[in-house]
């Protein structure tokens, strides 16, 4: 029944989304704008539209996707404005019947916070932007998004408060942008005009940061739009509030100086002088010199507070980079410190197994040997062993001590060194001081005569060895014959190199088969598998292949005396005499 009710429209945008990717919904949502603002539709039509589009979760997606990060959107801060200015006509209207808490309670408010954080970071980028193109876009898309915030609590009064209570409007507020602070009054404005007892309903300390930093603008700056809005904020929350105008007198003393002082003639006088009535009314006749010091020092107050508040604002998201910083290096720190411990395990593990497999290969070689060597002949091979691996170790402990000595005396040597270059510049600098300083001769210059004497003889080489010149058809005929010249030799030095691989080819075509036959049984031996190594070209390299990796296995399985030499050594480096012979006649691909 509800599918037969819904419009088609939201339908099918419904069934896309849901089996569109996720970076494609934000595009697709932009399309309930051309659905909400067609003209056909009557006002019941549209609010069973906005009903269709809250029961299919169109609107619950474009906030999930407004706290996403907006600049990894298609249309990154565009696409953000476009669907705040959705997600606020689709809410305004609406009148959810199934679960109304859920609704009024939790979407409205954090569909708020949304876009009053989308705001926040509008004003952060219109601020820092330097091109003034990038500057509009950015304050257009900052109207369009305080635009919606004004449409969304026009519709639900009860919002106002909550948008009043909302730390990042009162961060919104706090700003020294002249564009942005108006915007941003005249969005308190509006609150004002909607729900006029909204100040009546907030906090006492919300209402007074309010209030500070309006007192603040008309006393810190001299642009006229911000302090006539300014001014006609007062002036509309003293109309519509009358216990705030005591409040005014008492907390803000020098407020009538400076509106009589430094807003008069400004072209907004009708406004200064009816807020200047309202306070003159509250205000008693008789004040003293106590008064006047009480009222410098409110407006002193004010400004500090909003200096200390702008100061905390600053240095904020400072503090939070700094410490994420160091619990990312800590974190980092730690994990290094782990990993650093299992590879010391690991390592300190797969040496003791290696100390236990060559102790077993170790005794078992010793078992087999005393099975093949002759009882007689097995003390004096005991022995012969002892000699060379004592041997062994003293030439490597030797070479260890005479390592360990010459990086001791390394370093005295470069002092030494560097003791004798710092005396030898020293020694040269007191020999120069001590020399007796001549004064400067300037060289002498040519006389007139010499000058036409050498002028002379330059005038007589230049006749006698004339430059000589080349037409310009002779040298491009020149330059022809070098092309000529130049192509033939390419192409014989590309033949030469087919001919030269060639030969290679058949070289190692050659030698392989040289050691087949030479490796190859008696025909009366001969079977199947063997004619196979002849036919194919393949089985030769795979058998040598094969051959070779035996080998270095054979060179890993050695016991741990054979292979002390190998510790300096590279892990990749094996011992020439031990694979050469194998790898002598191993081709690959037709090369040697």
């Amino acid at each position: 029944f509800l599918m037969a009710t819904t419009d088609p429209q939201v339908l099918a945008l419904a069934a896309q989304i849901t089996e569109s990717r996720e970076q494609d919904i934000p595009l697709l949502l932009l399309k309930l704008k051309g659905i909400l603002r067609n003209p056909s539709l009557g006002c019941e039509e549209s609010n069973k539209i906005k009903q269709d589009m809250y029961d299919y979760g169109l609107t619950q997606y474009c906030l999930l996707v407004l706290k996403r990060d907006h600049s990894q959107l298609h249309g990154a801060w565009a696409t953000a404005a476009q669907l705040a200015e959705i997600l606020s006509h689709c809410c305004v209207g609406l009148e959810v019947k199934e679960d109304p808490e859920e609704f009024y309670k939790k979407f409205l408010p954090s569909a708020i916070d949304s876009l009053l954080v989308l705001g926040k970071r509008l004003q952060a980028r219109f601020i820092r932007a330097i091109k003034d193109k990038e500057k509009q876009d950015f304050l257009h898309w900052f109207q369009i998004v305080t635009d919606a915030i004004c449409w969304l609590f026009g519709g639900h009064i009860q919002l106002a408060a909550c948008v009043l209570q909302n730390d990042r409007f009162l961060q919104l507020l706090i700003t020294d942008d002249v564009e942005t602070a108006i915007i941003m009054m005249s969005v308190l404005q509006n609150i004002l005009k909607i729900n006029s007892s909204v100040l009546l309903q907030v906090e006492e300390e919300t209402l007074h940061s309010v209030l500070d930093e309006l007192v603040y603008k008309l006393s810190s700056t001299t642009n006229p739009a911000v302090g006539s809005a300014a001014t006609k904020l007062l002036l509309l929350v003293a109309k519509f509030c009358k216990q705030l105008v005591q409040l005014f007198t008492a907390r803000y003393k020098g407020l009538k100086g400076l509106l009589s002082k430094q807003w008069t003639g400004k072209g907004f006088d009708k406004e200064v002088n009816q807020l200047l009535d309202l306070m003159y009314l509250e205000q008693s006749s008789g004040k003293g010199e106590m008064q006047k010091q009480h009222q410098a020092a409110c407006i002193i107050q004010a400004a500090w507070r909003g200096f200390q508040t702008r100061k905390r604002l600053k240095k904020l998201p400072q503090a939070v980079i700094t410490l994420q910083r160091g619990f990312r290096a800590k974190r980092e720190q730690e994990l290094q410190h782990l990993m650093k411990q299992k590879e010391d395990e690991a390592l300190k593990l797969q040496m003791q197994l290696q100390r236990q497999r060559a102790m077993r290969l170790f005794h078992e070689r010793q078992l087999a040997l005393l099975e093949v060597v002759h009882a007689s002949q097995v003390n004096k091979y005991m022995q012969e062993m002892e000699e060379k691996s004592a041997l062994t170790i003293q030439r490597f402990w030797r070479g260890h001590r005479a390592r360990r000595i010459f990086h001791q005396q390394k370093q005295s040597l470069k002092e030494y060194k560097a003791a004798i270059i710092i005396q030898r510049a020293a020694c040269k600098f007191l020999e120069k001081r001590r020399r007796p300083q001549c004064p400067w001769k300037e060289p002498k210059g040519l006389t007139d005569e010499q000058r036409l004497a050498l002028q002379q003889k330059v005038d007589d080489y230049i006749k006698l060895h004339p430059a000589s010149q080349m037409s310009e058809e002779t040298s491009k005929e020149l330059h022809m014959q070098a092309q000529a010249k130049l192509a033939q030799f390419l192409l014989r030095s590309r033949l030469d190199q087919r001919a030269a691989q060639r030969r290679e080819a058949l070289l190692a075509q050659v030698n392989t088969d040289v050691e087949l036959l030479m490796n190859a049984p008696g025909l009366a031996e001969t079977t199947e598998k063997d004619l196979g190594a002849f036919m194919s070209r393949s089985i030769p390299v795979a058998t040598k292949a094969r051959q070779t990796h035996n080998t270095m296995v054979k060179y890993t399985r050695w016991p741990w005396w054979k292979k002390l030499g190998d510790e300096f050594m590279e892990d990749d480096v094996i011992a020439d005499d031990a694979i050469n012979t194998e790898l002598e006649t191993l081709f690959i691909g037709g090369r040697k």
